[in-house]
């Protein structure tokens, strides 16, 4: 028949399928499960609370689980009843209807922690950002976290306007 395509059959995806951790709060399935995008980064399910945001922190490749493991328990210290979210395949931290103050994101050889409105802080965060407001503290794996300073910008950062995402 002339003008007329076929289409092929298309196969089943060849790449394993994990499920995600669910956004009300269901259990997630094993770190190992979990893709890993390019440069490491743990392609989590858009999801709020909790759960989420330990299934990403689980799913951090090598030494990276357990410095997000000690970066989310610093975050809840310094900001009793914070609120969780995964967006993006990142860790966002924010307080209930004002928005994100931080966000998580891992890669090849280092975790960035985002201070959306960094550039308020005392001291500024050292990362610098192209967007006017952002600053970075990137961590690598020998790097030694001054965590009396982290808990201070988390503080100092919830009490800042948040990003509404």
């Amino acid at each position: 028949m002339a003008g007329k395509t076929t289409r092929k059959p298309t196969k089943p995806s060849e790449k394993p399928t994990a499920k995600k951790a669910k956004p009300d709060g269901a259990a997630p399935v094993a770190p190992s499960e979990v893709p890993l995008l390019s440069g490491g980064n743990p392609q989590i399910a858009k999801g709020h609370g909790d759960a989420p945001v330990q299934a990403y922190i689980a799913a951090m490749p090598g030494w990276k689980s357990d410095a997000g493991r000690r970066l989310d328990a610093l975050i809840e210290r310094a900001v009793p009843g914070v609120c969780k979210a995964v967006k993006w395949n990142s860790p966002l931290y924010g307080l209930e209807g004002e928005g994100f103050f931080l966000g998580i994101h891992v890669f090849t050889k280092y975790i960035k922690v985002a201070f959306f409105r960094g550039a308020l802080l005392d001291p500024v965060p050292p990362g610098q950002s192209k967007q006017k407001d952002v600053r970075y503290l990137d961590i690598h794996e020998n790097d030694d976290l001054d965590e009396e300073q982290f808990a201070d910008w988390v503080r100092q950062a919830s009490q800042l306007p948040g990003e509404r995402m």
